[in-house]
Parts: structure tokens; sequence; C-alpha cells
């Protein structure tokens, strides 16, 4: 039986924004950081008004993209569920409360960075 390939790069950023669309992660931010960082080639930044939310869209993305073959090198923040980071090395994923969203504003942290798409919870 053939394994099945990784997602990568904005493959893997595309299939993330729907998952956290699908849990109403708004906004829904891309970043994409390969002119602008070594940390990593794109970011996806989403917000939820409650840690139970930020828990929900956090476990959405990883089990579906767990199944699409596509496991996260290291995931924290889920008991606190304020900032959830799920690291899939080229690409990082923040679901973040608001508040904290608001706070750090990751969206304007990386001067080169690229914002790549921003959606509302509607896919606008």
């Amino acid at each position: 039986m053939k394994k099945k390939k990784q997602l990568m790069g904005k493959e893997l950023v595309d299939a993330a924004v729907k998952l956290a669309e699908d849990k109403k992660a708004t906004p829904i931010v891309v970043l994409d950081l390969r002119e602008a960082s070594t940390v990593a080639d794109w970011f996806v930044i989403c917000g939820s008004d409650n840690p139970a939310q930020s828990r929900a869209i956090a476990e959405s993305i990883a089990d579906g993209l767990a199944q699409m073959n596509t496991v996260a090198w290291h995931v924290e923040g889920t008991q606190e569920g304020r900032w959830v980071l799920i690291d899939f090395v080229d690409v990082v994923i923040h679901v973040m409360l608001d508040e904290l969203r608001d706070y750090y504003d990751l969206e304007h942290l990386f001067e080169k960075a690229i914002i790549v798409e921003e959606r509302l919870s509607d896919g606008k």
C-alpha cells in the first residue's frame, strides 16, 4: 500500500484555513514569511472568543490534518486554550483569544511579511 504524501507549504495552509473556518475562527490571516523570517515559511493566525473555542479550533485543525497524513511536530497551549500553537515546521498555526491577538499583533510583527489572505468566519 502506497503511503500518502504529507501536506506542506501553501497546500497545508489552505487545508488549515478551511478547518479553522469550519469552527468559526475569525478573522483568519495568512502570512507569507518566506522573505521575512527564518522562523517559518507561513503563519496562520486565527482568533476565538473563549478558551473552549480555541481548543476546538486547534483540535479540528490537528485532527483534520492528521487525517490528511500531516501530523504536527509540536503543539502547545491546549490546556489553557488562550494561545494554542500548532507547529508543522514550515507552517505555524496560532489560535489565540482575541485579547491576546490584539496585544501581540503577530500580523505586524514581521515587517516584510506579506498578508496573503484575511477571512472572516463567513469565508469572505
